[in-house]
């Protein structure tokens, strides 16, 4: 019985875990999409001139570090 009671715990753990990452991966891929085909420009000008494929190539890393982005876009300056 005590091992049926840690195997739910266990489930129960790595199903929250997965919940909230695949929740911090949604809306790391909203706003990664967001920010690369709008707000980057806000925070770089240079991303004006920058291709669609380049964009598409900097999502991976949008997605992933998402929170700190969207405190530099929110600090930038808009023009």
């Amino acid at each position: 019985m005590l091992y049926l009671e840690i195997l739910y715990n266990m489930e129960l753990i790595i199903t929250i875990f997965l919940t909230l990452l695949g929740t911090y991966f949604g809306i790391g891929l909203l706003f990664g999409l967001f920010f690369l085909f709008i707000g980057a420009k806000k925070i770089d000008p240079l991303m004006n001139d920058t291709k669609k494929k380049v964009r598409v190539l900097l999502l991976p890393g949008t997605i992933a570090t998402w929170p700190f982005l969207i405190g530099r876009l929110f600090q930038s300056k808009t023009t």
